[in-house]
């Protein structure tokens, strides 16, 4: 889809509240810019390279506007056109371009300017397309679709419009990224690290990454946000790797200090912004200011979430199968966000490493084998912590000076195997024909402790939303349950 010629800017009618708290910080923002010698032009070459669409115009009926923090409906559109051939092949992005979104997510900016929560509108939710008189002049009356067909009938205007109806959340702007900017981004800000529990390939986007940590660049991380068929979780799947992605892009920019730094700042805008769509209202100063403001979040501080879903699909006449909400999580979901409260309530938890089979499915025996005394019960219970189904009787091995740490399994359960084995550092893996079941963890040596680990994907939390922090969802840190020692450093 080719970005418009940019129109002038209408006059912008009197504004219903002040312009959501970032005048003030605009003028912090430009502070800092212009002592650095550059605000004047970041600012206009911001300007120059955004393109601008009417995404509210002719909207009436719409939600209560309260005044708490900011709402943005970010959607992710194809623009396939502008990728050069040897990408779409790389990338297997062959086919003609298609007027859809492939991604449509509600951001909110907490008006202390603290917190960020974003949440995902599956793309095949069930959607009450609103009223509405095309290009041509026709009327159309109100329609069951898909979600993301309300963009290919009516454009942002009727995609706010549906949002808006679907969700009762006042959208204050609306932003539109294409493949284009997507990669160019990534690439900009030096690639993403990801990490994943289990091996992702997709045939339909060449997705191939083996278990692991991996830093993608521009192309390689559009695979990753687009692959739906890694799995049977289809658009699902595809939301969590979204979600984890959006954490990983928080962290790296955060943590790197690229909101800070105006050189480094004006090349990432200027790659996001070269093309992005974006209403009349948003204009380069609100970003930049809107840029230094979120200096302040962290993957801690970040949330993400996606529209709780009734499974399995249900087929509509002409569309497929589609998703319905669970409309009372789903309000409780949305309320959260018109008042402007934190979508995740659970205490700080430990670092957790995500493993592909959840812990409470692995049966454990565990064995000491070294001559400190207590040693397996203490394992024992830290694995059961974390979620293992320990037997709860450990005992002895055979000798006491065993070098390595071992988790003896059956080939059969491997995947159950390289699950446990992430919860204890350095431990060989050792296949043993027939054993069954329950895994052999013989400790050696070499042990030091259990990390905490925990089922890769969403949790739904004490609230029920299945919305997680960027901190639960990003690469981990290498935490572990430490041993005690005495000064020697031998085990206690």
């Amino acid at each position: 889809m080719s970005a418009p010629v940019r129109s002038p800017r209408p006059s912008r009618p009197p504004s219903r509240r002040p312009r959501w708290g970032l005048r003030l910080a605009t003028g912090g923002a430009c502070l800092v810019l212009a002592v650095s010698g550059i605000g004047h032009l970041l600012v206009r070459e911001l300007e120059s390279g955004i393109h601008r669409v009417d995404a509210f115009g002719g909207l009436d009926n719409r939600p209560k506007d309260t005044g708490g923090g900011v709402n943005f409906l970010v959607v992710g559109t194809d623009g396939r056109e502008k990728i050069t051939p040897r990408e779409k092949a790389l990338y297997r992005l062959g086919g003609a371009p298609c007027n859809c979104t492939d991604t449509i997510m509600l951001m909110h900016l907490s008006a202390d300017h603290h917190r960020v929560s974003a949440v995902s509108l599956p793309r095949d939710s069930y959607a009450e397309i609103p009223a509405y008189t095309d290009a041509a002049g026709k009327r159309h009356p109100p329609h069951p679709r898909k979600l993301n067909a309300a963009y290919a009938e009516g454009g942002p205007s009727l995609t706010v419009r549906t949002v808006e109806q679907l969700t009762g959340v006042h959208v204050d702007h609306y932003l539109e990224v294409d493949f284009t900017s997507f990669m160019k981004t990534v690439d900009v800000i030096g690639g993403v690290k990801i990490c994943t529990a289990r091996p992702l390939k997709d045939d339909h986007t060449g997705l191939d990454l083996p278990a692991g940590t991996h830093v993608l660049n521009g192309g390689q991380a559009l695979q990753y946000v687009r692959s739906r068929h890694v799995d049977g979780t289809s658009d699902l799947g595809r939301i969590q790797r979204q979600q984890r992605f959006l954490a990983a892009v928080v962290h790296q920019t955060t943590a790197g200090g690229i909101l800070l730094n105006p050189v480094r700042f004006n090349r990432v805008a200027g790659a996001l912004l070269g093309s992005v769509r974006a209403d009349h209202g948003l204009d380069a100063a609100d970003l930049v200011a809107l840029g230094r403001a979120m200096n302040g979040i962290t993957p801690a501080s970040s949330e993400f979430a996606s529209v709780p879903v009734v499974l399995p699909g249900v087929p509509l006449k002409g569309s497929g199968s589609t998703l319905r909400w669970d409309h009372a999580r789903a309000e409780r979901l949305f309320t959260a966000l018109r008042e402007d409260r934190p979508l995740t309530h659970r205490p700080k938890r430990p670092r957790a490493t995500p493993v592909e089979v959840d812990p409470g499915r692995i049966r454990v025996h565990v064995l000491n084998g070294t001559d400190t005394a207590g040693l397996a019960r203490r394992a024992d219970r830290a694995l059961h912590a974390t979620g293992f189904a320990t037997t709860g009787s450990p005992a002895d091995a055979a000798t006491p000076d065993v070098p390595h740490t071992v988790i003896a399994y059956d080939p059969v359960w491997d995947r159950s195997a390289r699950s446990l084995a992430a919860a204890l550092p350095g431990a060989r893996l050792k296949p043993v024909a027939g054993q069954g079941e329950v895994m052999q963890l013989t400790l050696g040596a070499d042990f030091t402790g259990v990390r905490p680990v925990r089922l890769e994907g969403p949790d739904t939390g004490e609230n029920g939303l299945g919305a997680v922090t960027g901190e639960e969802v990003a690469c981990p840190e290498e935490t572990q349950t430490p041993v005690p020692r005495d000064a020697t450093g031998r085990a206690l």
